[in-house]
């Protein structure tokens, strides 16, 4: 009788592990949330008895909420929580134990399906508290009639220095009306984020227990944005700032995150058909031409009553293709899944795009990524990165390494991490 008491216990298990039901409750924000609302009917097609919701707080408000609730003991989490990447180390060093260890779920079995840099922020030692959800590969999207009235062919563009001589045709053409892109300096710090990523230099190192921002390839970086200034070929403007310069046609490129395709493609309706992409430039000839700016991912906090279901959801959404597309489609979330890259959808060409198959162009670029890690003080160091930033383009500095090595120390005395040698 006790055998017969096991087995039905393990076969009870079995069935509720490969059934799970009941309700889960996911916050996420804006387009994320969308997105996540456009996963359920496939996921409900492998179970039917379990009840999504998901709830759109607002981007702060999921951050603040999640700050409060993990301070609280996990009080009022949700089920599946969406959480930026380089926002998570807070959570991670200030809550140790606030999100599941999804290893045991199965996360560990699923590490190679991502590339290297999307875990390096959701992993603390041999633990992974997210799993990756969408990636933010750089790329410069671009007018296509603007470029040719301004006689550029955007494959000829390879370097900084060709997409500064690029910028000094526009000048030419459209009497210094028309920039190459805009840069959000004083703003923030997005441009120098990319390019240094790009580099293969950051705020830290990625051991997280040095400060690099003064290391050669941030050095590079600072430098190349100096000369786009120099060059008169960029304007500045915040993020509201750049969207009206583009809808304007007062600029002839962006470069973004892929996931700015959505903002170019609903703020600019009727540029349909006006727009195309080309990998960002790199440093020199040869050099690489991928960074990732921004990104997202989803952890399960413990407090969950539902950690099967919630693990059900997040698995569908995020470790399938089908998950994956499907949030492509619905709001140009860009897959971190490398089997998504496959997908027969990432070869179609996009009629917004002047049909050019801009999925397959910007996910080529995912594999060659370098790890970036933004640390619990990925703000501290925004901030200050942000100010010395504008500073060093008005001249208060006489050379990018200064300015990088007054970041340095600023940044190490606000986060007692010592500069790396």
């Amino acid at each position: 009788m006790k055998k017969a008491a096991v087995m039905l216990s393990l076969a009870l298990a079995s069935s509720a592990l490969a059934a799970p039901s009941g309700e889960i409750t996911v916050w996420s924000w804006d387009a994320a949330a969308k997105a996540l609302e456009s996963t359920i009917p496939s996921f409900n097609k492998k179970y039917p008895n379990v009840k999504v919701k998901v709830v759109d707080l607002g981007n702060q408000n999921v951050y603040d909420r999640g700050l409060a609730g993990c301070a609280a003991g996990g009080v009022d989490l949700p089920d599946v929580y969406t959480i930026e990447n380089n926002e998570a180390e807070v959570f991670w060093a200030r809550f140790p134990d606030c999100f599941t260890d999804l290893n045991p779920l199965g996360a560990d079995k699923l590490s190679k399906s991502f590339p290297a840099f999307k875990w390096t922020e959701l992993s603390v030692g041999n633990k992974r508290f997210a799993m990756p959800w969408d990636s933010g590969p750089v790329v410069v999207f671009y007018r296509t009639d603007l470029y040719k009235q301004a006689g550029i062919d955007p494959k000829k563009i390879v370097t900084w220095d060709d997409f500064i001589a690029a910028g000094k045709k526009l000048n030419a053409k459209f009497g210094n009306k028309v920039k190459i892109g805009t840069i959000s300096n004083g703003q923030d710090d997005e441009w120098f984020r990319m390019l240094a990523n790009q580099n293969g230099c950051f705020y830290f190192n990625n051991a997280a227990n040095a400060v690099t921002v003064n290391q050669p390839g941030c050095v590079t970086a600072l430098d190349t944005i100096k000369k786009l200034y120099d060059a008169k070929v960029v304007a500045t403007g915040d993020w509201g700032g750049q969207i009206t310069n583009f809808k304007a046609g007062t600029v002839a490129s962006a470069l973004y995150g892929a996931w700015y395709e959505g903002t170019i493609r609903t703020n600019a309706a009727n540029q349909k058909g006006k727009w195309g992409v080309y990998p960002m430039p790199a440093a020199k000839k040869g050099g690489p031409r991928a960074a990732n700016l921004g990104g997202s991912a989803l952890a399960i906090p413990s407090a969950s009553k539902n950690k099967e279901a919630a693990w059900a959801f997040v698995q569908h959404a995020l470790a399938t293709p089908e998950g994956q597309i499907a949030m492509l489609k619905s709001q140009g979330l860009v897959p971190s899944l490398l089997a998504a890259t496959k997908d027969p959808y990432i070869n179609q060409g996009q009629a917004y795009w002047s049909n050019q198959k801009i999925w397959k162009t910007i996910l080529d670029t995912l594999g060659d990524v370098p790890q970036a890690r933004g640390t619990q003080y990925f703000q501290d160091a925004r901030q200050i990165m942000t100010v010395v930033q504008a500073d060093f383009i008005s001249g208060r500095y006489k050379s990018a390494k200064e300015a990088l090595d007054d970041a340095a120390k600023k940044i190490s005395a606000a986060t007692g991490l010592p500069v790396g040698k």
